[in-house]
């Protein structure tokens, strides 16, 4: 038995569901040629799945699993609410995780929407 084994018995399926897809996602970034930095950063703010560095820029991803499109896609249910958690999210990482100076040069919000197919939202959202 692997040790994430025994955290695995007591999710939930919907929180499985969750995991496969950020999975999912990480392998595609990776494909797109992101490195991976890490995934389910926890603050009190919230949770940002993962982050990942794109040439000099890190980025901070939100994964989003619409299995019915009629309740649209993943990424529309990506709220100002839950945005703003996540920038603070990230500020937090920021501050408490990045050696200064930084190693990047900028910070970039992307959302990826998993559904039938994988829509990756560079630039999904601003501090703005």
């Amino acid at each position: 038995m692997k040790p994430n084994d025994c955290a695995n018995i007591l999710k939930s399926p919907t929180q499985k569901i969750g995991d496969s897809a950020e999975k999912s996602a990480k392998r595609f970034l990776k494909k797109q040629g992101l490195k991976f930095i890490t995934n389910n950063y926890r603050t009190r703010y919230g949770e940002i799945d993962l982050i990942m560095q794109q040439q000099d820029t890190l980025v901070f991803i939100e994964v989003r699993l619409r299995n019915n499109p009629h309740y649209g896609t993943g990424a529309e249910s990506v709220t100002l609410s839950k945005q703003r958690c996540i920038i603070h999210a990230a500020h937090q990482y920021l501050q408490q995780e990045v050696p200064h100076p930084s190693p990047w040069n900028a910070c970039r919000f992307d959302v990826v929407s998993m559904g039938v197919a994988i829509d990756w939202i560079q630039g999904a959202f601003t501090l703005d």
